[in-house]
């Protein structure tokens, strides 16, 4: 039997973003296992979950083990579900799973059934401070083989609006829903009327809506063919999808800030998403990633999982290897990344003409130079970007 001899987190920056990744160590010399478990605001209380909770609990149990481990190790402190616990979990939960691929001489996606595809279908970022701008970007994703765009224009919510403030209004980042609604209707018209039909166009109003205004804005874009719509609500307001289904067509994409089933399974149930956008590390890893993927498929929902700069290169690699063992696979999202990540990781995923591909090493393919991990270190800092607020100062869900 292998069993957990160490466990650690290793937390590192090389792009300015706080990542945790967790190397599991076995009794078996050589044989380690690392999982991602990015929780980037929280990053040190993940840390804290898996050096001083999950490390004692998990060592000496036996690494072949993945469920029972996981399904303890989630009731292990009574409460659960919670953000920073669920990537703990995961981080733990992934490694476990690199080791097993690594044990059986095999890839991951080939433990979780092997290949429907050879490669997975992304999208890229397009944003700007104008439509005209935004095009220009657009096209530039076209010209390096993209056919799948997300499209912004001032990021979330939109930016340089011209706000009146109350007296002593404190300090955040203020935008005008209305005017970014009106904004983006005028942003798909330009690049629909310049660009054309051909590029499949996705936005991401990042819960920045409140309910109705959410349904309007979800009809509206209806004319523009979306590939989908991210984030119309906030996970508080899930029944008013409900609403969004009997007035639009437009495609719905959800679920990168769900970490409890309770949140998810209503719209799965319901048919009222058409693609889970689930941050993988968030819900606890592959183990219960796995599952929902069978889940949303006896429900014709497809995955598009969460795949931003503040997801590891191992949780890439997770989503990739997700990604082509799926048969309800819809497309990935995916941010690059820079020179400085391949200085700490190696086996990163490729991406080729708009596709991303695994490698076939056994386990996730990938792994990670700890002593130049060390070279990056995470900052502590509250993200500007999350202090939304509204023009009178309220504040807003980010």
């Amino acid at each position: 039997m292998i069993i957990i001899r160490d466990v650690k987190a290793i937390l590192t920056a090389p792009e300015g973003i706080n990542l945790v990744v967790v190397k599991i160590e076995t009794s078996e010399p050589g044989l380690h296992g690392l999982g991602c478990a990015t929780f980037t605001q929280r990053y040190l209380t993940v840390a804290s979950a898996i050096e001083d909770h999950l490390k004692p609990f998990l060592i000496g149990k036996d690494v072949q083990r993945i469920e029972d481990i996981w399904q303890t190790a989630m009731v292990s402190g009574y409460w659960r579900n919670g953000p920073e616990f669920n990537n703990a979990l995961s981080g733990v939960d992934m490694a476990l799973w690199d080791i097993k691929g690594k044990i059986a001489g095999l890839p991951v996606y080939q433990l979780l059934g092997g290949k429907c595809r050879e490669g997975a279908a992304i999208y890229k970022h397009a944003d700007g401070n104008s439509k005209e701008e935004v095009g220009e970007n657009v096209r530039a994703c076209l010209e390096e083989g993209y056919r799948y765009v997300r499209c912004q224009m001032g990021l979330y919510g939109g930016r340089d609006h011209k706000i009146v403030k109350p007296d002593n209004a404190l300090d955040g980042v203020y935008y005008d829903p209305k005017v970014y609604m009106r904004g983006i209707i005028e942003m798909f018209e330009h690049l629909r009327s310049t660009i054309g039909w051909e590029v499949e166009l996705i936005h991401d109003s990042h819960e920045r809506l409140t309910p109705i205004d959410a349904v309007g804005f979800a009809k509206q874009l209806e004319k523009f063919q979306l590939f989908y719509l991210e984030d119309a609500l906030p996970p508080e307001q899930i029944e008013w999808f409900k609403l969004i289904r009997q007035h639009t067509t437009t495609p719905i994409a959800m679920g990168e800030l769900f970490n409890n089933p309770n949140e998810w399974m209503p719209l799965i149930s319901g048919r009222l998403i058409d693609y889970i956008r689930i941050h993988v590390s968030q819900i606890g890893g592959i183990t219960p990633a796995q599952k929902m993927i069978s889940l949303c498929e006896a429900y014709g929902i497809r995955t598009a999982w969460h795949g931003p700069g503040d997801v590891s290169p191992v949780g890439h690699a997770v989503n990739v290897h997700l990604d082509v063992s799926s048969i309800n696979f819809g497309i990935q999202e995916w941010n690059g990344f820079k020179d400085e990540i391949h200085e700490v990781f190696s086996g990163i995923p490729e991406s080729r003409n708009g596709y991303v591909y695994p490698n076939e090493k056994p386990g996730l393919g990938i792994d990670m130079d700890e002593k130049m991990a060390a070279k990056f270190p995470c900052e502590n800092v509250v993200p500007a970007w999350t202090l939304a607020r509204l023009p009178d100062g309220t504040s807003a869900r980010p």
